[in-house]
């Protein structure tokens, strides 16, 4: 069941704010909010998309810290009612509509928090997601690191060792003799290095980044979508309850994250098409044969040229807004200089003025 993976990490009593009150948009609101996300979708160079526990409530998989989150639950003593299997979950609208929307180029990266391989069963390719918390449905050699997608999710969390042997061959059949692990981090364990350097360099990039269904607590993946306010990009958050950091926001929009996409979707004139085995590895044994997982280094070499180039310009606006701030300083510097100057004469003047005047009042007396 998809919430006992949450018994599997080790005990953690911080886990954030749990249980906050959601709100509702009113329709006119929210649909004047979703024109606005849409014309900011179309308009934009570099969409960035953060997901996180809320998009896949819809598909019978509970969120954390919702009211009826898995952690909220538990602080109450309590499990969550609806807790379909990982096996068994199907895309939601949401994912469908990301992997849509990739394939179209309105939408060039997904980070995604979540593990349970919802976005991997869309069919996106690893070049266009980055999984900071791991996958139920991938698998990882302890020796040359190659990841490789499960056709059922995996028994075991927290990167444990799953007993089966890499299954990738590196030079004339010799196989790696490495043993495959579980990619599922505890709480201890670090981000994995690649997936962290791609959603950096994307966060950085981004003139849009979009958060759907997470409060933004856990670090370092919660701070990734400011990364690009200091290069002038906005940030927009959907989700019922309040988050991190709500008061960073270009645009907030308080809604189901399938209901936000079925109206951004249709005033973007695109259909959300539905999910099929055929595109899913996890079902399709012709896609799952052996098949890796990984994070293309030139996809790391490229993103991060793009990288650079945003930042040698930033750095450039930046020097040369420091210049323009130095040249006013001086510029108001010398006018004071003068003005003071200015007010001495002027005092000079007038000090030479009252003394001729005197002379002449003296002269007149006498």
């Amino acid at each position: 069941m998809s919430c006992s993976y949450a018994d599997g990490l080790s005990p953690y009593d911080n886990k954030g704010v749990l249980g906050l009150p959601e709100k509702f948009e009113h329709e006119e609101k929210l649909d004047e909010k979703c024109s606005m996300l849409a014309e900011w979708i179309e308009n934009s160079k570099h969409v960035v998309v953060h997901t996180g526990a809320g998009i896949s409530t819809a598909a019978g998989i509970p969120d954390f810290r919702g009211p009826n989150g898995v952690w909220t639950l538990e602080k109450q003593g309590k499990k969550p009612n609806i807790n379909i299997s990982f096996n068994d979950a199907l895309p939601t609208k949401t994912h469908m509509a990301l992997k849509h929307l990739i394939d179209k180029g309105y939408v060039h990266y997904i980070i995604s928090q979540n593990i349970d391989g919802l976005h991997l069963k869309t069919g996106v390719s690893r070049s266009h997601i980055a999984e900071l918390h791991g996958n139920m449905f991938t698998e990882q050699c302890n020796t040359c690191e190659s990841q490789f997608i499960r056709s059922s999710a995996t028994t075991t969390v927290g990167k444990k060792c799953l007993n089966e042997d890499c299954k990738r061959s590196i030079t004339r059949g010799r196989g790696c003799r490495g043993k495959l692990h579980d990619t599922i981090l505890d709480w201890e364990h670090s981000l994995p290095e690649h997936d962290l350097e791609m959603s950096d360099y994307h966060s950085s990039v981004a003139d849009l980044n979009i958060c759907l269904g997470t409060t933004l607590q856990i670090v370092p993946s919660g701070n990734l979508p400011l990364r690009n306010k200091k290069f002038g990009g906005k940030l927009v958050i959907v989700n019922l309850q309040p988050t991190k950091h709500d008061k960073k926001a270009d645009l907030i929009i308080n809604f189901f994250a399938d209901d936000v996409i079925l109206k951004v979707m249709k005033k973007l004139s695109i259909e959300i098409p539905d999910y099929s085995p055929d595109i899913d590895p996890t079902k399709n044994h012709a896609l799952i044969r052996a098949m890796e997982w990984n994070i293309n280094k030139f996809d790391i070499k490229h993103i991060k040229t793009q990288y650079d180039l945003r930042f040698k310009v930033y750095k450039k606006r930046k020097s040369e807004g420091n210049q323009r701030r130095k040249n006013c300083k001086i510029i108001k510097s010398k006018c004071f200089v003068e003005t003071k100057v200015k007010k001495e004469e002027i005092k000079s003047s007038i000090i030479d003025l009252t003394l001729d005047m005197s002379e002449e009042d003296d002269t007149f007396t006498e």
